[in-house]
C-alpha cells in the first residue's frame, strides 16, 4: 500500500512562466497539472490521465512555476532534470498521483545470461592458469556460474549489481556475506608493514593478487590500496598505506578483483575488455540489474521544487538551488562506489562525505518525512547554508566504513530534527570541516547502532579544531554502538567533540550502552574550550583536555570520567555518579522520568532554557525534569 505523505498547498500568487518554444506545448493561462504513465506519449498533451506522458523528464521540459506533474504507477528508468524553477509562492511539484506507486530507477535490467560450461572454463584458464583449481572453477562444475555480455560504467569502481532489488557483492575473498555492515573480513598478522599485509591464511600461489584491490580498515580510516606483488603469506601494496597505516592484529582488510573468487550465492565479477558479467547462481526467473545512473532527480540547476512520493531505487536526488523540498520519497541505495583513496593520495578520509546520498547543497532546502536504506557512504547531506533534514529514516548506510555517515553536515546553519538513524558504517549524525559555522542545531534524534565497521565514531559527531559557533546538540537518545566482533574500539561516544572543537552545547541527551558515556570531549593540544555539558544521562567522557576555559560539566547523571585539573579552566559540578540509581521510571522500557524518590530531584544547578519545566522549586539532573511532559526522540511517521 502507498504510505501517506503530507500534501503540500499553493500558497500566494502562482506566477506564469513561459513555455520553451522547442516543447510543442501551449502555455497554459494558470497552474497547469501534467500526467505521465509507462503507458503514455511524450507527444501526447500530457494534461489528462487519458493522454499522459510517457516521462517524467517530458514534464520537466514543459512545467513552469505553479505547475504540478503527477506520476502515475510504474517504475522509470530515468534522470530527471527540470528545465524551470519555481518561485517562493508558486513552487513547481512532482510528484505521485493520488494512490499509485512510483520508482525513479537508476539501473538498467540485464539479461541474456548462459551458462558458464566445462568448455567455457577452459578457455578461461587458457588465459588465466590461477583460475585453475579455484573456487570459481569448482562453482562452474557445479552449474552455478551465468555470464552475460554488457557494458557497465566506465569506471569500473560505481559498478552495483542487484538480483531481486538485492545487492550483490564484488567477489573477494574471504567471502564477506550480503549483510553490508557485519561482513566477514580477514585480519593482519605480525610481520605486516605500511606496505605489505601478512597474514598466514593468505594460501594463494605466488602472482595470483597482483593487480588486485585491497580494502583496508585500521582504527578511524578505511583505504584502498592496489596489490604490486603477492606470494603465499603476504602480499605489497603499490603505495604505502597511509592515515593510521596497517597495524598487525587490528587491521581488517578484505581482496577483490580475480574472477577465481567467485564460487559464493550473491557475488558477481564484471571483466571490462570482453564486457562479460559473471553472477553466481541462475538468474532464470529472476530480475538482474545494474546501476546505470546517478541521479534519480538532479535539482541542482532548480529552486522551489518540490518531489513528493515518488521513490528513488538506485540513484538519488542532489539540489544547489534555493527552496527545494524532498517530502515522502523513499529511497533504496542511494550511492555507491568501492574506490576510497583519491587520486595522488595515500588516504583521503572525506571520500564519498559529499558526493553521496540525497544531497541537499544550496540554501533553505528540505527533506522530510523520507526514508534512505543503503549507500556506501553518506545517507543524507546538508551542505551550503540554513538546510534541513527533518523526521526522516536512515538505515544501513556508510557500508565502507568511512567519514561518511548517516546525516553529514558540512555546511552552515543546519537543522537535523527529528530523525532516527540506526545501523550505520562509523556516525549517525556527523557536523565536520566547518570553519566559519553558523549554529548547527541536532536535536530529537533516535541514534543507534553507530560504529559497525569503524573503532573511533559516535552518534553525532563533531570534528575537528573549529569554533562552532554555538552549535547545539540536545534532546537526542544516542545509544548502542555495534563494535567489530573481536576488535578493541578507541572511542565510542553518543555524542563526540574530537580534536579540539570549541563552543557547542550538549544538553539534555540520554544515551546508553555507549563505551565513553554520552559525551566525550577530546582536546586538540589539549584544547576543549566552551564546551557546556548539562543534564545529560548515561556519563561523559574527558580525554586529553589542559586548557577548557569556559567548558562546563553541570547536571548530568553518571560519572565524568578524566575530570582534568580545575586550573585548566574547567567547571565541574553537580554530577550525580553511576553509583547512585537515579530511580527512572521504567529505563528497560526507555522511559527515564524520574520517580518521586529520585536522588537526581531538586539538586541541580538551575540554568535558564535548560532546566526549566520542573514541577519542583529546584530543577533535576538529568535529561527529564521531574513533573515535566515526556519528549520521546525519533521520526514520527
Amino acid at each position: 500500500m502507498r504510505r501517506t505523505v503530507r500534501i503540500l498547498t499553493l500558497l500566494g500568487a502562482l506566477a506564469v512562466g513561459a513555455v520553451p518554444a522547442s516543447s510543442g506545448v501551449a502555455a497554459a493561462a494558470g497552474p497547469t497539472t501534467y500526467y505521465v504513465s509507462p503507458a503514455g506519449d511524450d507527444t501526447a498533451a500530457g494534461t489528462t490521465t487519458s493522454a499522459p506522458f510517457q516521462h517524467i523528464q517530458r514534464c520537466a521540459e514543459v512545467l513552469v512555476a505553479g505547475d504540478t506533474c503527477e506520476v502515475m504507477s510504474g517504475t522509470y528508468r530515468e534522470t530527471v532534470t527540470p528545465a524551470a524553477s519555481g518561485t517562493s509562492g508558486a513552487p513547481i511539484t512532482y510528484r505521485a498521483y493520488p494512490g499509485a506507486s512510483v520508482r525513479v530507477d537508476g539501473t538498467d535490467p540485464v539479461t541474456g545470461f548462459a551458462q558458464v560450461t566445462a568448455a567455457d572454463l577452459a578457455g578461461l584458464e587458457g588465459n588465466d592458469p590461477y583460475l585453475t583449481g579455484s573456487g570459481f572453477a569448482t562453482a562452474v562444475g557445479a552449474g552455478q556460474v551465468y555470464r552475460t555480455t554488457v557494458s557497465l560504467n566506465a569506471d569500473a569502481s560505481l559498478d552495483q549489481i542487484f538480483v531481486d532489488d538485492q545487492m550483490y557483492v564484488q567477489a573477494q575473498w574471504p567471502y564477506p556475506g550480503l549483510d553490508l555492515l557485519n561482513p566477514t573480513v580477514e585480519l593482519t598478522q605480525a610481520g605486516t608493514t605500511n606496505t605489505t599485509i601478512a597474514d598466514a591464511n593468505l594460501t594463494r600461489p605466488a602472482g595470483y593478487w597482483d593487480g588486485a584491490t585491497v580494502l583496508m580498515s585500521y582504527w578511524y580510516a578505511t583505504q584502498t590500496g592496489t596489490v604490486a606483488s603477492s606470494a603465499p603469506g603476504s602480499v605489497t601494496l603499490a603505495s604505502a598505506a597511509g592515515c593510521a597505516g596497517i597495524n598487525a592484529g587490528d587491521t581488517r582488510y578484505a581482496l577483490s578483483g580475480k574472477l577465481g573468487e567467485l564460487a559464493h550465492p550473491g557475488e558477481w565479477y564484471y571483466d571490462p575488455p570482453t564486457g562479460h558479467l559473471y553472477v553466481y547462481g541462475n538468474p532464470s526467473g529472476h530480475t538482474v540489474l545494474a546501476k546505470s545512473r546517478t541521479y534519480g532527480f538532479d535539482l541542482r540547476a532548480a529552486s522551489y521544487t518540490t518531489v513528493q512520493g515518488i521513490d528513488l531505487f538506485g540513484s538519488t536526488i542532489a539540489t544547489s538551488g534555493t527552496g527545494n523540498v524532498v517530502d515522502g520519497v523513499h529511497a533504496r541505495y542511494v550511492s555507491h562506489y568501492t574506490q576510497l583513496t583519491a587520486p595522488g593520495s595515500a588516504c583521503n578520509v572525506s571520500v564519498g562525505v559529499t558526493t553521496s546520498g540525497i544531497q541537499l547543497r544550496g540554501s533553505g532546502n528540505v527533506v522530510r518525512n523520507s526514508s534512505v536504506d543503503g549507500s556506501a557512504g553518506t545517507g543524507i547531506l546538508l551542505a551550503g547554508t540554513g538546510n534541513t533534514a527533518d523526521d526522516n529514516k536512515v538505515s544501513n548506510v556508510d557500508y565502507l566504513g568511512t567519514y561518511a555517515s548517516g546525516i553529514a553536515v558540512t555546511g552552515s546553519g543546519a537543522v537535523v530534527t527529528h530523525n532516527t538513524v540506526s545501523d550505520v558504517g562509523r556516525a549517525a549524525v556527523s557536523v565536520v570541516w566547518g570553519s566559519g559555522f553558523s549554529p548547527v542545531t541536532v536535536a530529537y534524534n533516535d541514534l543507534s547502532g553507530y560504529d559497525h565497521l569503524s573503532t573511533d565514531g559516535a552518534a553525532v559527531y563533531l570534528c575537528c579544531n573549529a569554533d562552532m559557533a554555538g552549535t547545539s546538540v540536545h534532546h537526542n537518545w544516542l545509544h548502542d554502538a555495534a563494535n567489530i566482533p573481536g576488535i578493541n574500539p578507541f572511542a565510542e561516544a553518543g555524542a563526540y567533540a574530537d580534536n579540539g572543537q570549541r563552543d557547542i552545547a550538549f544538553y539534555d541527551n540520554v544515551g546508553w550502552n555507549n563505551l565513553h558515556g554520552t559525551v566525550m570531549l577530546h582536546g586538540q593540544a589539549g584544547v576543549s574550550t566552551d564546551n557546556l555539558v548539562y543534564d545529560n544521562d548515561g556519563g561523559v567522557y574527558l580525554l586529553g583536555i589542559t586548557s577548557a576555559a569556559g567548558t562546563r560539566v553541570v547536571n548530568n547523571l553518571g560519572d565524568v570520567a578524566n575530570p582534568p585539573d580545575a586550573s585548566t579552566g574547567i567547571t565541574i559540578s553537580h554530577n550525580l555518579p553511576a553509583a547512585t540509581d537515579p530511580l527512572y521510571v521504567d529505563a528497560a522500557g526507555h522511559d527515564y522520568r524520574l520517580q518521586a524518590g529520585s536522588p537526581a530531584r531538586n539538586a541541580a544547578e538551575p540554568i535558564p532554557g535548560i532546566t526549566d519545566g520542573s514541577t519542583d522549586p529546584t530543577p533535576s539532573l538529568g535529561a527529564y525534569q521531574y513533573g515535566a511532559v515526556r519528549w520521546v526522540p525519533g521520526a514520527t511517521w
